[in-house]
């Protein structure tokens, strides 16, 4: 690993300090809706069954930002460009694509990868005592993403958050918002980001979580506990996805 690539991802990871988070949702057999989401109106959508969860969170690191095109060329076309020449957000890149890439970085660094697959390539699993990269957890990112704070948003959004009413219809280079209480940018707003979890496996099958809005989303998708969903091999311009590590 070159020093270049050694002091940016030093400067890029954030101590998370270990905690509780309350996931909520509101599930049935056709759908599942975030209790924060206007959406859908909880309760207005047949028989529901609202379910609460406390989650643990241990001590984890979590990137100041999403994964940069710059810092993905470097790693997956091996480029020379330099790391920080480019920090708009990688997007198009699928659920599938954001945890290859972690397991490049991760090798790239001498680190041991998080993810294997079945022979087929269908599967994959997690290794959450390996010390490389990551994708966060649904809980994580929401516990991130609050930063000690209660509300829906951990500021007002046009101060925090690149999303349809300021975006100028495009996405914007990461760190120009203001950043949460553990100094983490673009949570909200920008681009969507990938988290490891399934959806809801019973009804939507292999389906991963993505979270924090983009810069095409109406400013009611832009919340700390609005969770979307898509096929692991879905990508769009407005979803890319954030590094983490186990500590």
């Amino acid at each position: 690993m070159n020093s270049d690539l050694k002091n940016y991802l030093n400067n890029l990871m954030i101590p998370i300090p270990g905690g509780f988070e309350y996931l909520r949702d509101y599930r049935d057999e056709q759908k599942w809706i975030s209790s924060d989401s206007k959406m859908s109106i909880p309760g207005k959508k047949g028989n529901l069954t609202e379910i609460e969860s406390k989650i643990e969170i241990k001590p984890f690191l979590l990137a100041k930002y999403p994964v940069t095109k710059s810092l993905y060329e470097v790693i997956i076309q091996k480029s020379l460009s330099n790391i920080e020449g480019n920090s708009i957000p990688m997007v198009n890149v699928s659920w599938y694509d954001a945890i290859l890439f972690c397991n490049l970085l991760s090798r790239e660094c001498g680190l041991n990868a998080c993810y294997s697959f079945e022979q087929n390539g269908s599967n994959a699993f997690c290794d959450w005592n390996a010390d490389g990269y990551r994708l966060p957890t649904d809980a994580e990112w929401q516990y991130a993403c609050k930063a000690t704070s209660t509300g829906y948003r951990y500021g007002e959004i046009g101060d925090i958050a690149w999303y349809r009413e300021n975006s100028e219809g495009r996405i914007h280079e990461v760190g120009k918002k203001e950043p949460n209480n553990w100094g983490l940018y673009d949570m909200l707003g920008n681009t969507w980001e990938w988290c490891w979890d399934l959806y809801d496996e019973k009804t939507y099958g292999e389906y991963r979580i993505f979270r924090g809005g983009s810069w095409a989303e109406q400013a009611r998708g832009c919340g700390a506990t609005c969770r979307r969903r898509g096929h692991p091999s879905f990508g769009i311009d407005d979803l890319g996805f954030r590094l983490a590590r186990s500590i």
